[in-house]
């Protein structure tokens, strides 16, 4: 592999693995905030692509306002999905397996709804902007830049979000101790349940950021949600800074490791470096080691 080879997979990593990132931080954010470990994440990520595909190509809207319309139905879909399935479970005896099994139970449905409305057929999003730049014998194409940017946008908005708004010291405080942010007023079931609807957000604009480049259809979600997984395990469970920087690390290792290997090998990849790390560090990255 040659130096320059090297350093396009490095930025093709960092690229794809900001996408890892957004998803993994959604997984993150439910569970640090409502210990819920949400088997349906991917389910939102497939319709987010959904969204877009059919606001931006069977309507023909530009994808300036396709994308934000189908992060906005995607943020009220998780919203909803919390108030009718996972609100009744909280509090309840044995509520941590039951919100498991809901959850799964959920994404089999919400599979097989996209499959009976949307049909088998695979759908692609156009590109939403062309070109190729070139950096001497580096080449990047636009569309991979605007991923990473509208991804580290994202990233960006969310810490700004949840570290100096009123609404993320409520999810912040929600997360440390529900009975003590209740008593001073923190609503904590209306939090829970914003924060399942930008937790679905952030799925959508994964989607459709990597829509023009993988293809949507029902069982899209799963591989994603897989990803996920990798990332909030290697960041930590719960550690929202810990997706972060975990999806970029599974991003880069993805995409040197199937350099240097084939791109058959890249969930060998991820799940290898996903085992190696419960092994070293079970706590993950950022989290923290248990008392």
């Amino acid at each position: 592999m040659t130096i320059y080879l090297f350093i396009e997979q490095l930025i093709n990593g960092l690229i794809i693995g900001s996408t890892y990132a957004l998803i993994g931080s959604g997984i993150a954010l439910i569970y640090g905030t409502m210990r819920v470990l949400n088997l349906a994440h991917g389910e939102f990520y497939m319709l987010g692509g959904y969204f877009v595909f059919y606001l931006a190509v069977s309507y023909g809207l530009t994808p300036w306002i396709a994308i934000p319309a189908a992060i906005a139905m995607a943020f009220v879909l998780g919203a909803l999905v919390q108030r009718l399935t996972i609100h009744y479970l909280l509090g309840r005896e044995g509520w941590m397996f039951s919100t498991i099994a809901a959850t799964l139970g959920l994404s089999i449905f919400l599979q097989n709804a996209a499959l009976l409305l949307f049909g088998e057929q695979f759908q692609s999003i156009p590109y939403y902007v062309t070109g190729v730049l070139e950096l001497g014998p580096i080449r990047i194409p636009a569309q991979r830049i605007l991923i990473f940017f509208v991804a580290m946008v994202t990233i960006a908005g969310m810490t700004y979000l949840l570290k100096y708004t009123r609404l993320g010291w409520a999810i912040r405080a929600t997360s440390q101790d529900r009975d003590a942010a209740a008593v001073v007023g923190i609503p904590a079931e209306r939090i829970y349940m914003i924060t399942f609807g930008i937790a679905a957000a952030l799925g959508a604009i994964a989607a459709a950021m990597l829509g023009p480049i993988y293809s949507i259809n029902p069982w899209s979600g799963l591989p994603m949600l897989l990803k996920g997984f990798v990332v909030v395990i290697l960041g930590g469970l719960g550690s929202f800074p810990g997706a972060i920087v975990g999806g970029l690390i599974l991003g880069v290792v993805e995409a040197i490791g199937v350099q240097v290997t084939s791109s058959e090998w890249r969930d060998v990849i991820s799940f290898g470096l996903m085992i190696a790390v419960i092994w070293w560090r079970p706590w993950g990255l950022f989290g923290k080691k248990p008392s």
